[in-house]
């Protein structure tokens, strides 16, 4: 499997550089750089508040979420960084839709803003169930730098991988 796997939509440029700067021993070092604050999400519990006030403050209208948490099976299984369920679900005579999130649990120790990109993501699944131009319209109305951070975040998976 290509060493650039989480990058092969971009420009080859663009991969080029990772590349470069993968061989080079100096990926890890400029990701530290750019991006040094880690965030102190680590349980569930302050995963779904987190997900939940970005969800409050950018889509009061959404439904709300049954659950969020961390999920240390989705990467191996899914080759998933997150995931968002719809399923029904019976009380009496009313059906209600359960939604859920799933974070990877390697967002445990991701830069803060990673996170932010992946439950962003997320979050629009909800109101936008494919990647097209309003999901992503959504997706930067919630984090205005979501393209740079969803790029920034599969070069930070192309380094974690490497090193591991």
């Amino acid at each position: 499997m290509s060493p650039l796997k989480y990058l092969q939509g971009y420009a080859p440029a663009l991969q080029a550089q990772v590349a470069q700067l993968l061989a080079d021993g100096k990926l890890g070092e400029l990701l530290q750089r750019k991006y040094p604050d880690t965030h102190e999400v680590r349980s569930d519990k302050a995963l779904f508040d987190y997900t939940n006030e970005l969800k409050a403050r950018h889509m009061r209208n959404a439904p709300p979420l049954n659950l969020v948490r961390f999920d240390a099976k989705l990467k191996i299984l899914q080759h998933a960084l997150g995931t968002h369920t719809r399923a029904p679900q019976q009380q009496g005579q009313k059906l209600k839709m359960r939604r859920e999130i799933r974070v990877a649990s390697l967002f445990r120790e991701a830069p803060a803003e990673f996170l932010k990109m992946i439950v962003v993501h997320e979050l629009a699944h909800i109101k936008e169930a494919e990647h097209d131009k309003a999901f992503y319209a959504l997706c930067h109305h919630m984090a205005p730098d979501y393209a740079q951070l969803e790029f920034d975040t599969r070069v930070w998976l192309t380094w974690k991988e490497s090193v591991e």
